[in-house]
């Protein structure tokens, strides 16, 4: 099973990718994850990444190619996988298409999940940090006990600046810039699932297995 997972910021594409692992016994394959190993293990791809990241240049589209493909090629893919937050551009849906069809595989399905904005808005600006432990809350779906207190250690809690609503609002703007035409590019392929993601954990999982499997 060869999973895409599409959608903005705050949708729950981490959540739902971990319980598809769990369901498939596949990989879930983030670019920032891999391009860290790429880097760590010196891979051929990975040491050219380095040295855009050490001049602090964006790693271009060719590199980041080379190391999905690099990925990708790793025997715990052999029984699929779940690319999340690549590809971002339709670009990039083009070159994994090749990358893909010199593996002799190809994608069985794209998960759209998709939530209004305000929604989206209220996911993300409602999220706390703790200062000394890092444990995350939110002011609405997860309190702490006492306001601005961590429950675990008593340490002050913050909000991101990852997480503030002006942040938030330009984050969602390149994802509509950039990521969105790939709604129809993967619909026009044929590939595209898209699932309502506002409602539960459970709830939204059963509606991407339905669309997976049925």
């Amino acid at each position: 099973m060869n999973l895409i997972l599409l959608g903005p910021p705050g949708v729950g594409k981490g959540t739902q990718a971990k319980l598809l692992i769990e369901k498939f016994g596949i990989p879930q394959i983030s670019t920032g994850d891999i391009l860290r190993a790429a880097v760590k293990e010196q891979t051929p791809m990975g040491v050219e990444a380095k040295r855009y990241m050490d001049s602090g240049a964006l790693v271009p589209d060719s590199v980041v190619i080379g190391i999905v493909e690099e990925r990708l090629a790793q025997a715990d893919c052999a029984p699929g996988f779940i690319l999340d937050g690549f590809p971002r551009t339709v670009a990039q849906a083009d070159a994994l298409k090749g990358v893909l069809a010199g593996l002799k595989r190809g994608i069985d399905h794209v998960i759209s999940l998709s939530v209004d904005s305000q929604e989206l808005l209220t996911r993300l600006t409602g999220r706390r940090a703790c200062a000394k432990c890092g444990a995350v809350y939110h002011v609405k779906f997860a309190p702490a006990k006492l306001e601005g207190i961590c429950d675990a250690c008593g340490g002050a809690l913050f909000q991101r600046e990852d997480d503030k609503e002006e942040t938030i609002m330009k984050r969602l703007t390149v994802y509509e810039e950039q990521t969105a035409p790939l709604i129809s590019y993967y619909r026009d392929a044929s590939l595209l699932r898209s699932v309502n993601g506002l409602g539960t954990v459970d709830g939204v999982q059963a509606e991407i297995l339905a669309q997976i499997q049925g």
